[in-house]
């Protein structure tokens, strides 16, 4: 058996983990199992986890509902080519997310992961708009995106992330450069009429001049999420699709996040009632277990690429529609139709509501918002994360803050107590920071 330290001291000298340097200054936490909403760490203590593994594990840890679509998947074939061949997992998944999205999505290509399930979207408008020779906006090129925004981690995705305050700004000079607004100042749960208005006119005068280069407004609707947690109102939502449509360009939503009931709507554009020309998932569609996502778009996207000069969509990973991952993601998206999904999310808000208004009190903190399954403490300068982090796990939950946002989004299957639990380490911790 591996010596723990020796395990800890090889991964901090040679593994990178997300947005480390080499070698990590701070060691992991290391983990040597998972169920419900606990992890497990190899000296047997239980931590809450409230980050449900970057918002992705929704029924929690070691499902055997899971387990079991896993286990026969795997026993009839863990993978094969989508190239040619086609198969069972991948032809239910397709149906179901068709039958479930927002009407007149029809048309799904399988992605590695949410970066490229938004670079495959990304394609496909530019695609549109070139090979549509017909169409007078042939030259469309250039996204428009709403600072604060976050969209992934490759190329394509780090030019449409916020420019300024997002954790890209350093690869700037080697993008492409793309046109952005000022995200809402409106916020979700208090939408004042005049600042949605100047809101909404900042796009408006974007697009009066320059919608003839802009192929697509891309957003992450009702929730920002790696941008900032930021919530804003349905109403700024729907007068995008507007606006799309006045000004002839396409909508792409980016639900990686917010997909699968996380807002408390089962697709976050269900709150503005509207429909994206392109909608992008990811991270809870598997439940947390395999990398897996998501692009759906609209006939009408389909036929501008189908008829164009190149009449195929530019884009074919090697693990596309991998059949394991399809039949996890099938049983994910079963068990949670088959559940109260909508009560529980709503009995998180409620709790979250309750026992993180606390908070409030310490001047150390900005804001406090919750909004369906997600409930997020803003300080008012970013707190250390070495010294943040330890404190969390000493207080046996699992919380992993960025930049100036402690936040969580539970497990919906997470009960009362351990929200309360982890509300209470919370408060405990920004208390240590507040003295």
């Amino acid at each position: 058996m591996t010596d723990s330290n020796d395990s800890l001291l090889y991964d901090q000298q040679h593994i990178w983990h997300p947005y480390t340097s080499m070698p990590n200054s701070t060691p992991p936490v290391l983990v040597q199992s998972a169920h419900g909403c606990r992890l497990v760490l190899d000296d047997d203590r239980e931590l809450i986890d409230g980050m449900s593994s970057w918002w992705s594990t929704i029924h929690g840890y070691n499902h055997p509902t899971l387990n079991a679509a896993a286990t026969e998947q795997i026993e009839r074939m863990s993978h094969v080519m989508f190239g040619g061949l086609t198969h069972n997992p991948a032809i239910d998944l397709a149906r179901t997310l068709c039958d479930i999205t927002p009407d007149g999505l029809e048309y799904v290509f399988f992605a590695d992961s949410g970066s490229v399930a938004v670079e495959v979207a990304m394609k496909m408008a530019i695609q549109y708009w070139h090979d549509s020779k017909a169409r007078a906006g042939g030259g469309k090129h250039q996204f428009l995106s709403l600072a604060g925004g976050y969209h992934g981690d490759t190329f394509a995705t780090m030019s449409v992330c916020d420019p300024i305050t997002g954790m890209h700004h350093l690869f700037k000079p080697h993008l492409k450069q793309q046109q952005f607004v000022p995200r809402p100042n409106s916020r979700f749960h208090n939408t004042d009429a005049t600042t949605l208005a100047s809101d909404i006119d900042h796009v408006r005068t974007l697009l009066e001049i320059s919608h003839h280069d802009i192929a697509a407004l891309i957003l992450e609707p009702i929730v920002q999420g790696a941008g900032g947690m930021y919530f804003y109102p349905p109403e700024f939502l729907s007068a995008m699709r507007q606006l799309c449509d006045e000004f002839d360009l396409l909508l792409i939503a980016d639900e990686i996040a917010t997909g699968f009931g996380r807002t408390g709507k089962l697709f976050a554009c269900e709150h503005a009632n509207i429909t994206p020309d392109i909608l992008c998932l990811g991270k809870a569609l598997t439940g947390g277990y395999m990398t897996l996502a998501a692009t759906l778009c609209n006939d009408t996207v389909r036929a501008g690429i189908a008829n164009g000069e190149h009449n195929v969509l530019m884009h074919g990973p090697t693990f596309m529609a991998n059949p394991l991952a399809c039949a996890v993601a099938n049983a994910s998206i079963n068990l949670l139709l088959s559940t109260p999904w909508q009560d529980n999310v709503n009995r998180i808000e409620t709790q979250l509501i309750q026992h993180l208004a606390a908070a409030n009190e310490y001047s150390s903190v900005a804001d406090v918002r919750v909004l369906g399954a997600i409930g997020v403490i803003e300080l008012t300068h970013a707190p250390d994360l070495a010294t943040l982090q330890p404190q969390f796990v000493a207080h046996g939950v699992w919380v992993r803050p960025f930049g100036k946002l402690v936040y969580v989004m539970p497990a919906f299957i997470m009960n009362n107590d351990d929200i309360k639990r982890l509300c209470s380490a919370m408060i405990a911790v920004i208390q240590q920071i507040d003295t």
